[in-house]
């Protein structure tokens, strides 16, 4: 692992380069179409009054270089809190020096200082290495569970039907 690693939360200061992280994954994912949010957006999500998602990232030398971006979430059937990891990012030329496991590692110890009873996340079923990494780290691919997305438009849709 990098000797010089640093794991914090994201400030707001942070918000400018954590946003060009997002970008950075949307290019590595082939969905840069799919960015249309912005840093203001995204700043006052992680830090205005109402708080939806955190981040931590990953510095280096005092360069940003991975980050792992989470909100809560719940399960019924434990009654219990849970984490769910949105993203999970490290730049291309900082992979397997255990960044991406410190990441992880740690939004693993905050689940346990939280109480979570589970820590989810998805993973692109053409991700080959980064499913080899989570299940490397312990975690279950469950292939029994599909992915629900309602969409703007469709969620406009949903809210009239009475």
């Amino acid at each position: 692992m990098t000797n010089n690693l640093t794991l914090r939360f994201a400030e707001p200061a942070d918000s400018e380069t954590l946003f060009g992280l997002i970008k950075e994954l949307a290019e590595y994912e082939k969905l840069t179409h799919a960015v249309t949010g912005n840093v203001l957006a995204l700043q006052e999500h992680l830090f205005g009054s109402q708080k939806y998602v955190e981040a931590i990232l990953a510095e280096t030398a005092g360069q940003a270089v991975g980050f792992a971006l989470f909100f809560h979430n719940y399960s019924t059937f434990l009654t219990k809190p849970g984490i769910y990891l949105e993203d999970l990012f490290v730049l291309p030329e900082y992979r397997r020096q255990g960044i991406g496991k410190a990441l992880l590692t740690k939004l693993a110890q905050i689940a346990v200082e939280r109480g979570c009873g589970r820590l989810e996340w998805s993973v692109l079923d053409w991700n080959e290495s980064a499913q080899a990494f989570y299940r490397r780290m312990g975690a279950s691919i469950l292939d029994d569970w599909r992915i629900c997305r309602v969409t703007e438009e469709a969620i406009s849709q949903i809210a009239l039907n009475q």
